[in-house]
């Protein structure tokens, strides 16, 4: 948790971490807010605010809900998909850094964790 934390800090100034973690979700796929809301865990006017923001500042859009008007889409914009290139490259330069700076056996270490990690989180 402390290392996510971290990481997050230090790449993500451009947006706030509940928009990058939103941001993300409409890369997967396109949704209505409440899908947004639901994913996140949170209130429905608080994924609305988040969803206003980040509109407003150009990275998501909306559009009508062809199936049901009373919806609303939303997507990413180019804008967007650039932004979150960037912090991600920003995160694994950040962390590539910290771990250049490990010997060679604790690199060996951390990759053995990350496997077993990696198997407990899917479980």
């Amino acid at each position: 948790m402390r290392i996510s934390r971290r990481v997050r800090f230090e790449s993500t100034h451009v947006v706030a971490p509940h928009q990058f973690s939103v941001l993300c979700r409409l890369e997967e796929a396109p949704r209505t807010p409440s899908e947004l809301a639901e994913i996140e865990k949170v209130s429905g006017p608080s994924m609305t605010r988040t969803v206003a923001a980040l509109v407003e500042r150009g990275l998501v859009e909306r559009t009508d809900d062809p199936a049901d008007r009373r919806q609303v889409i939303l997507s990413l914009t180019s804008a967007a998909t650039t932004l979150l290139k960037d912090i991600r490259r920003k995160r694994d330069a950040w962390m590539s850094v910290r771990v250049s700076h490990l010997t060679p056996e604790e690199q060996v270490i951390l990759r053995q964790a990350s496997v077993i990690l990696t198997r407990v989180a899917n479980e």
